[in-house]
């Protein structure tokens, strides 16, 4: 027997058990890899399925949104045109305004731009639309019977402004709505692009509506936001107006000029018409716009004075006229335009011109209690962007002489020149003291110093110094200038020659007075600063659609 320890052998592998792991490892292998093969097909498949699903689904449903062609837009008369005058034909136009509860659960065919879109999903879109600053929310939501998912991304996709019209249903929340005017939602069915605004704007209109309150509010918390400047807003007025304030106030302007035509039709005035294009300057002085008139030196009318005063000349009696003023004065104030519409009036007078006076009172309180009554809505909008309060006039208009004017600033320590004209500033003043005492912010002053007036006015008959006119105010700035005319042609042409006027280029005017001319007086007016003061607004800039002043001829 051997000294050594003996170690025991490990016994062999059979040969044929370790061939048959080396075969288990390798089937798992491809048992594996073949399931892998096969989940892939099945989602391949899947996938395909659902492809193919939704390209039969959006077969189905894409006739339901899309851009319009132009053909279709060309006053096509004909529903076979094209989807969306298939989907517009014969039907009857739903304005955002009028969108309200009793509209439930109804059809309707709205028109308007797009406000604001928000994206929830692929499978939901809001989309705020809104018209002449009406606004109501839109919902476009995943629906196998109308909207696919490419019609949702279709609808999040659409620029701001641009125009669409949509066919939808309306329905009422359960909560309020924020973000639109209306109080009720449109679920959406069809939707056309009628023309599409470029991606990114000038301005944009939720930055120009918004009020230096909220901005300066947004500051004091940290947040800074855009403040469109009113060179930049002009630059782009036509994005401007669209503001629910911009509306409103030309909304207010067009009912101003209504008011004014129909009160003074209904008092037996005849509207006219008059040139703008005349030979001398109407005003006097060196404010007009020269031009050449086929080699005759012409100017721009600075008001339809002369003209209105010879209408009465040919027995019209009482005449009115809405047209466009021009004065070319260097004035670079926040009530002065290069051109503005004048709303001018002319009428016989029988015994006083007071009865100009008892015109302008009876006239201006209507307009007044019509705008309050007619325009709320639009009232509302302009104070929401640009706070006022509500002008305070009597029904009964106040009427002061120019001398005790005078006498009520010099007891407030305000010295004025007895026979100048009032300055801006002893202009405000004055409303102020007569707001205090007599409550009102529209009042009347009159017996103005004649040096101060135009030539055509009348002196007064106990001091020549004086003379029957009268000036208008607004919360202390001055809108209508009237007065009773010189309708003597001696004391024209001579109170003409005083005035720097050259009397040839007004000879027919004067003959006009030749021919017998009865006693008459009148006022002319600015729209655009008629609407400014209403509001309450600081620049007269915000109430002409496109202003004229002597830095802007554009757009």
């Amino acid at each position: 027997m051997s000294s050594e320890s003996e170690i025991p052998e490990t016994p062999p592998v059979p040969e044929n058990e370790e061939s048959s792991k080396s075969v288990s490892k390798k089937a798992a292998k491809k048992e594996a890899a073949k399931q892998e093969k096969l989940r892939r097909r099945q989602e391949a498949a899947s996938a395909t399925a659902m492809s193919s699903l939704a390209v039969e689904e959006e077969g189905l449903l894409a006739d339901n949104y899309g851009d319009v062609p132009l053909n279709e837009l060309q006053s096509v008369d004909n529903p076979e045109a094209g989807n969306w005058s298939a989907s517009v034909y014969g039907k009857d136009w739903t304005e955002v305004g009028a969108l309200t509860e009793p509209l439930k659960d109804q059809e309707v065919l709205i028109r308007g731009r797009v406000h604001t879109t928000r994206p929830v999903s692929g499978k939901l879109t809001f989309l705020v639309v809104r018209e002449r600053g009406f606004t109501v929310q839109c919902v476009a939501t995943l629906n196998p019977d109308y909207i696919s998912r490419q019609m949702v991304k279709y609808v999040a996709s659409l620029n701001r402004e641009s125009i669409v019209d949509i066919v939808g249903v309306v329905s009422v929340p359960g909560a309020a709505i924020k973000g639109a005017t209306q109080q009720v939602e449109v679920q959406v069915r069809k939707l056309y692009c009628v023309n599409k605004a470029m991606p990114t704007l000038p301005i944009n209109i939720e930055d120009a509506a918004r009020s230096e309150a909220e901005i300066e509010k947004a500051l004091k918390e940290g947040e800074q936001l855009v403040r469109v400047n009113q060179d930049t807003r002009l630059n782009y007025r036509v994005l401007d107006v669209r503001t629910p304030a911009n509306q409103g106030i030309f909304c207010i302007q067009s009912q101003v000029g209504a008011i004014f035509r129909q009160f003074l039709l209904s008092e037996e005035f005849v509207e006219i018409h008059t040139p703008k294009l005349i030979a001398g300057s109407s005003e006097g002085g060196s404010a007009v716009f020269k031009l050449d008139y086929k080699g005759q030196p012409a100017c721009l009318a600075q008001s339809p004075q002369l003209h209105k005063q010879m209408s009465i000349c040919g027995d019209f009696g009482r005449v009115f006229e809405i047209g466009p003023v021009f004065r070319a004065e260097n004035s670079f104030t926040h009530r002065h335009l290069c051109e503005f519409t004048g709303l001018d009036v002319e009428m016989e007078i029988k015994k006083h011109y007071s009865e100009v006076m008892d015109l302008v009172d009876s006239l201006f309180v209507a307009m007044f209690d019509t705008l309050n009554e007619k325009c709320k809505k639009e009232l509302e909008a302009v104070a929401k962007q640009y706070p006022f309060e509500p002008l305070k006039y009597k029904p009964k208009t106040l009427r002061l002489t120019f001398e005790e004017g005078l006498q009520m600033l010099k007891d407030a320590g305000v010295e004025i020149d007895p026979l100048g004209d009032l300055s801006t500033e002893a202009e405000r003043k004055l409303g102020q003291l007569v707001l205090e005492k007599y409550n009102t912010e529209f009042y009347i002053l009159h017996r103005y110093p004649l040096a101060v007036r135009p030539f055509y006015t009348m002196p007064c008959h106990d001091n020549p110094l004086y003379s029957n006119s009268f000036d208008v105010f607004i919360r202390g700035e001055e809108i209508i200038s009237g007065a009773q005319r010189v309708h003597v042609p001696e004391l024209i042409a001579e109170r003409a020659q005083a005035c720097g006027i050259d009397v040839e280029t007004i000879t027919t005017y004067i003959d006009s007075f030749r021919y017998g001319a009865p006693p008459h007086g009148g006022f002319g007016v600015g729209l655009e600063r008629v609407v400014m003061l209403f509001c309450g607004l600081n620049n007269i800039r915000k109430t002409s659609l496109f202003p004229r002043d002597p830095l802007r001829i554009t757009p």
